[in-house]
């Protein structure tokens, strides 16, 4: 298998854009090697040549851009370090991108560099991550993007490994490579001074692998770009003095969870994602008991110690006042009576005796003891076994339905406890045993195979000290050294049918930076309701699926996650909204919770619906395909892009300094206060020599990329005609970058302004319609009038516009224009939203003279295409000339039904 990546989608490009955006007027860095005494042979270092005043005009232009907050200053990490000169202070500014687990950050951060060296000259990177989970994650998608990337950026040459203290050659070729180097570093490896074993960190430390250098020094030497993957991990003083230590040019910060989002400058929320489609859909299948309040039920989930008052965070039954007994949180001391608490004589016996913060215990008079994430008198065996034998049912028959389109599909099992299913003895592995074995039977897929071989799992050894989690995989025996591999290193091998290994168990170490795109059960095994966040539970899975020639599947019928959990269904909603609410505020809009597994909706083609004439001729008139053609006013274009060119300023090169005051901020964390403004040193203008016309004109053509390109004759005819030419002499790169930004966007305006559709001979066929879908009841209207018997909604606006159709005696049918039904146009596909019979005899249809109208409608929150993104715009006008002009269909974006016909 070799997985395929599209380099076209467009989310992803913004989130490059956003970063190359920030650099706009550096000058390009050309390679070369100079001699460092104490370093020997370093490669050009990574250089920034703009002023602080520069860069926060940059930032604050691309925070415009990508409608995130405006930052009034650049926040920047200023820490003291040791070099090879003595100590030094250094300062680096950092910038942070939040994209939504799923829709590949690491590929974005992979692109994003070698932009930045084709763009810029930056050629050394070193990506920081907080564990070896991450880190072989990383090193996977290097392995599996490198040949696409190959193709993207014209084969340019880059290296990239994994930083290895037993081999320092590494360090050295980073350091003194002409070529761009990617190293890929735990945070664990260079954030001590010392080893475990009371021996100095080797990369501090000088030695004779490099005739006597420090490595460290080395690195600093070159300024390298940092990619901080998971941020939030590294945030503790000891991380930001390790960070500080690499002397790095600038920090480029990814995650889904920001906890400090430094100058954020792009963010993909897990609404934009799941509206988007970028990711799978989610259901909730709950296991959880009911009617059994019975029992005595004591679940300690904290131990809490302030000042001089020990506290116990306890979830037991209680008597309300309507006679309703439930599980309740609340908080006791020593002394308590449960009893009293909970209004049940059952637990008159169950007195706080001791409460122990060390040990994390709770002990009662009556001799039973409980620890934080234990639970006394509950039947884990049974809730264990339910939710288990329940993932496996679903897995058995989602592999069913899938199976002929390549997929194959994964389960995967959060388990509380590793002792749980490490020995044979295990509770959780031997209800996994049992629950295959018994529904195994009769199921030609799987009734050959053996339990055991297709199930795998990967535990590391962890312990957490300073902040700081330490994995090790050594010690391991060969079946889990080959499980390992296989999670961690063979995805391919995983997602193909060539591996029986279906099933994987993990405790903890999988629940960050690690998921599967075919992951579509996740199964949390807790004595408790779990705590781990449900964003991060979710994030394992929400990638979308692949099939086996490692083609991306963007079919929402596909992709479908669900997460059997050991709690109701509206909790599990309600903190994972909650963490939504508490990670990006109450004023955006969230996704739609989770649809709940247990109430699926079959959605039904109405097959005499189709066989009517108004829907054959409505059918008819939007069937036909086609194709378009461009035609560009050449005189008129280059006439508006010299006008967009002379409106811009463009600065010469110059030497500026500005004061700036090192403070601390109120959540202690060091910032620069600039107390001047900029002022010239030195105007560089005219100090060079002139610019080749030729290279200039090129760079603006490889920057200039809308479906069709300007001919070199047209862009030295804008260059002719612009008043900017002493601009250009002055800062030629600047000038370029300027004008292949205005040239690019008005260019692409051009041409769908200029476009024109016609017909082929080719159609869109009757039969790609399905006769079955399966929802969720919760996000379908029930329907009379559309050609199915229900119709799935994204949002409320489009629920509230289905509802209004079927209110509107004037609909006589109407449908939902299916994923399959696109128009080409110059900016990407377009599927056009609803195709609507009009009756203006109100319904009826008995005069036939009446007018029957047939429409194609968009919805939208504005009919002003220009409020719209640009390429939302572009595609609308190109809709209206693909149905308007080509086929004579009525063609209008709305906001809501009253607005039709």
């Amino acid at each position: 298998m070799e997985l395929k990546f599209d380099s076209t989608q467009e989310f992803q490009i913004d989130a490059v854009d956003a970063v190359v955006r920030l650099f706009d007027g550096q000058s390009k860095i050309q390679a070369d090697i100079r001699f460092v005494e104490g370093a020997g042979f370093i490669g050009a270092p990574n250089r920034l040549d703009l002023t602080e005043i520069d860069l926060l005009g940059n930032l604050q232009e691309t925070q415009r851009i990508s409608g995130v907050s405006i930052s009034k200053e650049i926040l920047s990490i200023v820490e003291a370090i040791e070099t090879a000169g003595g100590k030094k202070e250094v300062k680096f500014s950092n910038f942070s991108v939040e994209m939504e687990t799923g829709t590949g950050k690491t590929y974005v951060y992979i692109r994003t560099a070698l932009e930045l060296n084709k763009r810029y000259g930056f050629q050394r990177f070193i990506i920081v991550v907080p564990s070896i989970a991450i880190k072989e994650g990383v090193l996977k998608t290097f392995q599996v993007t490198e040949k696409h990337f190959s193709d993207l950026y014209d084969r340019v040459p880059y290296r990239f490994y994994a930083y290895d203290s037993s081999n320092l050659t590494q360090v050295r070729q980073f350091c003194s490579s002409s070529n761009l180097e990617f190293m890929i570093m735990t945070l664990d490896s260079f954030n001590k001074s010392m080893t475990e074993e009371g021996k100095g960190n080797v990369i501090r430390r000088p030695t004779d692998r490099l005739q006597g250098a420090v490595p460290i020094h080395l690195i600093q030497e070159t300024r390298p770009i940092l990619i901080l993957d998971e941020p939030q991990n590294m945030e503790s003083e000891r991380s930001i003095s390790a960070l500080a230590a690499l002397n790095p040019l600038l920090a480029l910060r990814y995650s889904a969870t920001h906890r400090t989002p430094y100058n954020l400058i792009y963010r993909l929320t897990p609404a934009d994602a799941y509206k988007q489609g970028l990711v799978k859909k989610i259901e909730v299948a709950s296991v959880v008991r009911e009617d059994d309040l019975n029992q005595v039920f004591i679940s300690l989930e904290a131990v809490t110690a302030k000042k001089n008052t020990v506290s116990a965070m306890l979830i037991a039954n209680k008597l309300f006042r309507s006679q309703s007994v439930k599980p309740t949180k609340f908080s006791v001391m020593r002394d308590d009576n449960l009893g009293e608490k909970t209004n049940l004589p059952e637990y008159k016996s169950f007195t706080v005796e001791e409460i122990n913060p060390g040990s994390n215990t709770i002990l009662f008079t009556n001799g039973i003891e409980v620890s934080v994430g234990e639970s006394h008198g509950a039947d884990k065996e049974s809730t264990f076994e339910a939710q288990i034998r329940y993932t496996v049912e679903e897995h058995f028959r989602k592999q069913r339905r899938l199976k002929d389109l390549g997929i194959k599909v994964l389960s995967l099992f959060f388990i509380d406890r590793v002792d749980n299913y490490a020995t044979s003895s295990g509770i959780i592995r031997r209800l996994f045993l049992k629950a295959f074995n018994e529904l195994k039977q009769g199921n030609t897929d799987w009734g050959e195979l053996d339990a055991e071989e297709v199930q795998a799992a990967y535990f590391a050894a962890t312990r957490k000290k300073e902040e700081v989690i330490l994995e090790d995989s050594s010690g391991k025996s060969q079946k889990d050294e080959e499980a390992y591999d296989l999670i961690m290193k063979d995805k391919e091998k995983l997602l193909s049918f060539e591996s029986k290994v279906a099933f994987i168990f993990s405790h903890s170490a999988l629940r960050e930076g690690w998921d599967n795109p075919n992951v579509f059960q996740i199964c949390t095994l807790n004595q408790s309701v779990s705590e781990v966040k449900k964003r991060q539970e979710i994030g394992r899975g929400v990638r979308l699926a692949v099939n086996q020639e490692g083609e991306r599947i963007r079919d929402s019928q596909v992709n479908l996650l669900t997460v059997v959990a050991n709690q109701s269904y509206e909790s599990f909603v309600e903190q994972y909204q909650q963490e939504v609410v508490e990670e990006f505020g109450v004023g955006v809009e969230h996704p739609p919770p989770p649809a709940n597994a247990r109430k699926p909706r079959p959605v039904k083609l109405r097959k005499e619906m189709t066989l009517k004439p108004e829907f054959k001729e409505l059918w008819e008139r939007i069937r036909q395909k086609t194709h378009y053609s461009v035609k560009v006013d050449t005189e008129r274009l280059i006439d508006d892009c010299v006008k967009l060119i002379d409106s811009v300023e463009i600065r010469a090169p110059r030497v500026t300094v500005i004061k700036a005051r090192v403070d601390l901020n109120k959540e202690g964390a060091f910032e620069a206060l600039q107390i001047s403004s900029a002022r010239t040193l030195v105007d560089l203008a005219g100090r060079y020599p002139l610019p080749n016309l030729t290279d200039m004109i090129s760079h603006i053509l490889e920057n200039t990329s809308p479906p069709v390109r300007l001919s070199k004759r047209t862009l030295v005819e804008i260059f002719l005609r612009t008043k900017k030419k002493h601009e250009a002499m002055d800062n030629p790169f600047e000038f370029a970058s300027l004008a292949a930004r205005h040239i690019r966007d008005r260019l692409t305006d051009y041409l769908v302004d200029g476009i024109k559709y016609e017909r082929v001979n080719e159609w869109y066929e009757m039969s790609l319609f399905k006769e079955e879908m399966t929802s969720w009841e919760q996000y379908v209207v029930s329907c009379e009038r559309s050609i199915y018997d229900g119709t799935e909604f994204d949002s409320d606006v489009e629920r509230r516009f289905i509802e209004d159709l079927e209110r509107l005696p004037q609909v006589f049918m109407y449908f939902k224009l299916p994923p399959w039904f696109t128009i080409t146009t110059p900016v990407g596909t377009y599927n056009p939203d609803w195709a609507i019979v009009w009756d203006e005899g109100e319904g009826l249809l008995k005069d036939s003279k009446k007018l029957k109208l047939y429409l194609v409608r968009e919805t939208k929150g504005t009919t002003i295409l220009n409020d719209l993104r640009p390429d939302e715009r572009r595609k609308i006008i190109c809709a209206q000339r693909h149905f308007g002009d080509a086929l004579g269909v009525d063609y209008k974006v709305i906001t809501n039904a009253k607005q039709l016909p």
